[in-house]
């Protein structure tokens, strides 16, 4: 069993202990009376012809199965906050809880202090989560090709969109990047973690970035330690970064986003 497959299999235990207490029938009316999904394509710079500045997705985690714990985080609230102040384009919360100490009280509380587009981070792997997910207030939610058929991914792209929600497709190789694009996905990342070894290449995201339509959002995911990792990726054709453990280790988020923002943006200049 890879890593992945062990995650998977918490996840829909955890899943099925939701969905004992809160019914789809209850999600589906939560999410009627929630408030309009905000644009997170819009804020990646999906619409921008140029696309000059790097996006940063910001996340908000505790702790990984490759590291361990990273941080407390007590007030995740505040963290968001911090996140946002620094130019963080799009927050990702994780919800996951055996591997990662995510909760869904988390997405609410960020969602309470930010007014800027929310990435629910977690192992989709039935429609309930997407449901649940915007009935939380999330804009995005993450679906990865590894762990999905071409008919899931298909039917929670759409999901997705139908209930006003933005998608990020996470892809490793070279077929995920084709079967993300087979499914329309205009918003692709490309992990450079390997899910099932839990291993980091950073030279994946060169390899692969170049075979993602001009037309998509281009996110690379995982690996980000400085400004030089930040410059690596926007020079290779990254549009966005998701950046969780160096933000939150670092006691000057606000400040490590300004930075990376501005170390992204030389890069792309210097590449068009």
């Amino acid at each position: 069993m890879t890593v992945l497959d062990d995650i998977n299999a918490g996840v829909r235990e955890d899943l099925e202990a939701r969905r004992r207490l809160v019914s789809l029938a209850e999600l589906k009316d939560l999410t009627s009376a929630a408030a309009p999904a905000r644009d997170a394509w819009a804020a990646l710079g999906g619409n921008s012809a140029s696309r000059e500045q790097l996006k940063v997705i910001a996340e908000i985690k505790r702790r990984s199965p490759s590291k361990g714990d990273l941080a407390s985080i007590t007030d995740p609230a505040a963290l968001a906050v911090q996140y946002a102040d620094g130019g963080a384009s799009v927050i990702s919360v994780l919800t996951e809880q055996r591997r990662f100490n995510g909760s869904l009280a988390d997405l609410d509380a960020v969602r309470a202090s930010v007014d800027i587009p929310l990435l629910r981070k977690d192992f989709t792997l039935d429609e309930y989560q997407i449901w649940e997910a915007r009935a939380h207030g999330a804009d995005m939610v993450l679906l990865i090709v590894a762990a999905l058929s071409d008919a899931q991914l298909q039917e929670f792209s759409a999901l997705s969109t139908e209930l006003g929600m933005n998608v990020l497709v996470e892809t490793h190789t070279p077929e995920e990047i084709e079967r993300a694009v087979a499914a329309e996905a205009r918003i692709i990342g490309v992990n450079v973690r390997n899910l099932k070894t839990l291993d980091v290449d950073r030279s994946v995201f060169a390899s692969l970035a170049g075979s993602i339509p001009a037309s998509a959002v281009i996110v690379a995911e995982s690996g980000v330690r400085g400004v030089d990792d930040v410059t690596h990726y926007a020079a290779h054709g990254a549009n966005a970064i998701l950046v969780g453990e160096a933000l939150v280790s670092d006691a000057t988020p606000r400040e490590r986003i300004a930075e990376f923002t501005a170390a992204g943006a030389e890069a792309i200049a210097a590449r068009v």
